[in-house]
């Protein structure tokens, strides 16, 4: 919450204790210590700007009707040098709070106070967080679900930054393991179908065009060198020739969707550095492992897992989920962050429990790793489904949807829901320039303002500071509710960093656009009284700021002209 709100909030449940303290000294309450209370600020305005349940918490310990005790605590209330004006009891014992006009100025002050840095708090405490998102599989191009995902995990990681948290962003690649086993087939076959013409590509193997423009292109480079060569130098010089150029193609089309990583940690260090097998050892040490049919396995059903888990197979190849553990361990222990964050898909839903099992047999606290599960994505057009590309007729990539719609609408849809929720992402919404589409009609609020502004200064009007006076005549309902807005920020960030959710901030955005929108229509700006004029600028230039902030925040661009 702001800097205003927070020291609001904070006096008012100094403000009640001091009452009851009163009562009980004036021998209107029993001498009993004061329950646990709550203040908050209720849905609906008629019930005040804040309220509070302490008359009703503590009709126990003071024996006494809730209401009775809320007379006493409104007898004893001091409001006098605070930013209330009034309370009054409500319902069965309710203490409902109404802020003086002085409030609404004060936000406004704040907002300007803290410039680019009005929205950002210190809730996170500093604490070491990485935040893991996208990791595709390198062996092809990216796809919708994954476009989502890099949307969600780097507002994410954005939103966990301006909470106070201490953020880093980091790509897992997949580069070891069966899909790179696969990898290697398709590119073995391919090569060599170039040069004979009895080979065919397996079923289950990658049959993407990709996969042929990597053999050709190693073809013109080698010739037919690797024809005759030993089988596993022909798999390795053709992966170590096409997985680099892969990698580098996703973070080149990463990079062009504004998401840049601070680290690129590649699965073969963990099996080249023994983190592999220092899992198996560290696993077998601790007594949670047991041989079966050849194969080693993790007790896992013992850590509230419904199955073990086989670690080792009986080819003495260790299953995909040794190095994912080691990976976490890597995180947690060798790297010492305090929280892992995963985005993950929504088909791994029962692979959480069993990462978390991992990392409690191995003495770990596995509430440091927590996973965001992302629903699947339905790429709508007229109400139909589509699969593929309008300009290309294939599938639509992370590539092909920033070639369809403009990038500011592809990542602000992406986080128009929650991430468990699933999601039609509709084409031709994103592409329209109306007041329909949610990144539009915020962009267009922010580029309404810079308009006003230029008329204003286009007027000779000289933008200043308003006097304190001035800025209490901001008092109409429209002018409240968007400051009352604007007031919430920093405490909207807070609620979407605790929930892991950048939904909540989209949201908030697209509202403080409505407000501003609904307050222009109901109050005229350049109006005939100076003082007034200056005080409303001086809002306009508040909620101009604080969507550029929001919109810089989730890297989406604020024209200034639209």
């Amino acid at each position: 919450m702001s800097k205003i709100v927070k020291e609001t909030e904070n006096t008012l449940k100094q403000l009640l204790i001091d009452a009851v303290n009163s009562a009980i000294s004036a021998g209107e309450l029993p001498q009993e210590e004061i329950p646990q209370f709550i203040v908050e600020i209720p849905a609906n305005k008629a019930n005040g700007d804040y309220s509070s349940n302490i008359a009703m918490a503590g009709a126990r310990a003071f024996k006494k009707a809730p209401r009775m005790i809320a007379q006493s605590i409104i007898d004893h209330i001091d409001l006098s040098d605070t930013l209330f004006e009034r309370a009054e009891i409500a319902g069965p014992g309710f203490l409902n709070f109404f802020l003086s006009q002085t409030y609404y100025s004060e936000i406004i002050k704040d907002v300007f106070s803290c410039g680019e840095d009005y929205g950002k708090s210190d809730f996170g405490k500093g604490k070491k967080v990485l935040v893991e998102f996208v990791s595709a599989n390198p062996t092809g191009p990216m796809h919708i679900g994954n476009a989502r995902g890099g949307a969600i995990g780097d507002c994410l990681a954005s939103v966990l930054d301006w909470a106070g948290y201490n953020v880093n962003r980091e790509f897992y690649v997949n580069d070891a393991g069966n899909q790179i086993e696969k990898f290697a087939t398709s590119l073995e076959v391919r090569y060599l179908q170039h040069f004979k013409d009895d080979i065919e590509m397996p079923e289950d193997a990658y049959h993407g065009a990709d996969i042929t423009d990597h053999a050709e292109n190693f073809i013109k480079e080698f010739g037919d060198k690797y024809v005759d060569a030993e089988s596993a130098e022909r798999r390795k010089a053709l992966v170590d020739f096409a997985l680099p150029q892969n990698i580098a193609g996703l973070e080149r089309d990463l990079g062009r969707y504004r998401i840049t990583y601070d680290k690129w940690f590649k699965e073969s260090t963990l099996h080249n550095d023994g983190s592999v097998e220092k899992i198996i050892d560290e696993l077998k040490a601790k007594g949670v492992t047991y041989e079966q049919d050849g194969a080693l396995w993790f007790k896992a059903s013992e850590f509230g897992n419904d199955k073990d888990i086989v670690l080792i197979r009986a080819n003495g190849l260790p299953t995909y989920i040794v190095p994912d553990i080691a990976y976490h361990y890597n995180k947690l222990v060798t790297r010492g962050y305090d929280k892992a964050i995963d985005v993950l898909g929504a088909d791994h839903h029962g692979y959480v429990p069993r990462m978390k099992a991992a990392l409690t047999a191995l003495g770990l606290d596995a509430g440091r790793l927590d996973c965001v599960i992302m629903q699947m994505v339905r790429l709508v057009r007229e109400g139909e489904t589509i699969k593929l590309s309008k300009r290309s007729g294939k599938a639509i990539t992370l590539n092909t949807l920033i070639d369809e719609v403009p990038l500011d609408a592809a990542r602000f849809f992406f986080n128009l829901r929650e991430p468990n929720s699933h999601f039609d992402f509709d084409l031709e919404l994103a592409a329209k320039e109306s007041s329909e589409n949610p990144v539009y009609y915020v962009q267009y609020a922010h580029a309404r303002i810079c308009s006003i502004l230029k008329k204003a200064n286009e007027q000779g009007v000289e933008l200043r500071t308003p006097t304190d006076d001035e800025l209490l005549m901001l008092c109409s309902d429209e002018e409240k509710e968007l400051i009352r807005h604007l007031s919430s920020l920093t405490g909207e960030i807070i609620a979407a960093a605790k929930a892991y959710d950048p939904a909540k901030i989209t949201h908030y955005v697209v509202e403080l656009a409505t407000l501003f929108h609904k307050f222009y229509n109901a109050q005229r700006v350049m109006c005939d009284d100076e003082g007034l004029m200056q005080a409303r600028l001086y809002l306009c230039r508040a909620v101009k700021d604080t969507i550029k902030n929001i919109l810089t925040m989730l890297k989406i661009t604020t024209p200034e002209v639209m």
